[in-house]
């Protein structure tokens, strides 16, 4: 059986497995007081084995606690290591929720405006005639009949732009800004730090850092390529650097410190994430899917901020606020599943079953 075949009965499998949720009017709601969700928990262990995913691990966090979380399958399936809420993964695309928070500091500290193009900066490698608010919501820099396409290739000249703002490396930036302050000791900027030949910039960590990202490294959920007839295989990769689209390794524990943060408005002000959290528009007008940094849209009238990652054949992640809940679903594995099947760089969160189980049991 082809690849693309397999995802498809994979996907039509899972679609019966979704049909078999009760709507939320029929049922208590998935958020409860002791926070057991039970209900979620046994539809995501039947999504993923439909799915085939190797591993996953899910939380959900609600005003800034996390009142559930999982591990499913194993992160190493050789050596049959169960995955954990500690299970570090490639976050892949969901980096750039990150890099839009240190962006939007800069805005908030007037190194940076929204609307400026590059060009008055003067920075080398960004395109001179887009502006941060273009490039974070991944709209064009003239009217277009589309006014969004997500381009993660556009997005990673952010890179430059953060070490404009802050004249060091963005890897520094990214640790000591948001996974330091946070105490996200879980997470590490670049799987390229496991490499014992890599030599970075002299000063730019100390030895000690180094070696616990290292260590963190060691645990790595093990990359896997879901073939033909279903079976995992492994499927190491080289070393990925991180920039402002990718490259972060994270944990669903730690991805919830960084969430609470964001709602708790200490890493940004109320007016900022308001406006982060609005979809944008183009020159013309027309609104898009994207905010600043994240996916929005609107669900049964309530706004949905989300953000994907993927990494072919290697891993995929799901992060989706519920803002006026003050709820969060986050989900990281090892496979591309998660996003892989389900077109989510068009900008509907809903074509995801993992997204749509959770929606279908809490709203």
């Amino acid at each position: 059986m082809h690849g693309q075949q397999r995802t498809r009965l994979a996907v039509l499998a899972a679609l019966l497995v979704l049909a078999l949720v009760p709507a939320r009017g029929q049922q208590p709601s998935v958020l409860t007081p002791a926070g057991t969700l039970p209900a979620l928990e046994s539809y995501l262990e039947a999504l993923r084995q439909q799915s085939g995913i190797p591993a996953m691990s899910a939380a959900v966090v609600r005003d800034g606690v996390i009142i559930w979380e999982k591990g499913y399958g194993f992160q190493d399936v050789g050596a049959r290591v169960r995955a954990t809420p500690d299970t570090p993964y490639l976050v892949g695309d969901m980096s750039e929720t990150l890099a839009a928070v240190l962006l939007l500091q800069c805005v908030e500290q007037r190194r940076l405006g929204l609307d400026e193009p590059f060009s008055r900066y003067a920075m080398e490698g960004v395109d001179g005639s887009a502006t941060l608010r273009q490039i974070l919501s991944h709209t064009p820099p003239e009217p277009t009949a589309v006014p969004f396409a997500y381009n993660p290739d556009r997005y990673v000249q952010l890179t430059a732009a953060m070490e404009w703002c802050a004249p060091q490396p963005y890897r520094k930036s990214i640790a000591h800004r948001l996974l330091n302050r946070l105490a996200m000791k879980d997470s590490v900027p670049g799987t390229d730090l496991q490499d014992p030949e890599f030599v970075l910039p002299e000063g730019l960590f100390e030895p000690e850092e180094i070696a616990d990202y290292r260590r963190v490294l060691a645990r790595l959920a093990v990359p896997y390529k879901v073939d033909g007839k279903g079976r995992a295989e492994r499927n190491d990769l080289p070393g990925v650097p991180i920039n402002a689209t990718g490259g972060l390794v994270s944990t669903v524990r730690d991805l919830a410190k960084f969430d609470a943060a964001l709602d708790s408005f200490d890493l940004l002000a109320p007016e900022t994430l308001a406006v982060a959290w609005n979809p944008a528009a183009d020159r013309g007008g027309v609104s898009s899917p994207r905010g600043l940094g994240w996916f929005v849209q609107s669900y049964k009238g309530e706004r949905l901020v989300w953000h994907f990652g993927y990494v072919q054949n290697a891993y995929s992640s799901l992060i989706l606020k519920v803002p006026v809940r003050g709820v969060t679903f986050i989900l990281l594995a090892n496979g591309d599943g998660l996003s892989g099947p389900f077109q989510l760089q068009s900008g509907d969160v809903t074509r995801s079953l993992f997204a749509s189980l959770f929606l279908r049991l809490a709203i």
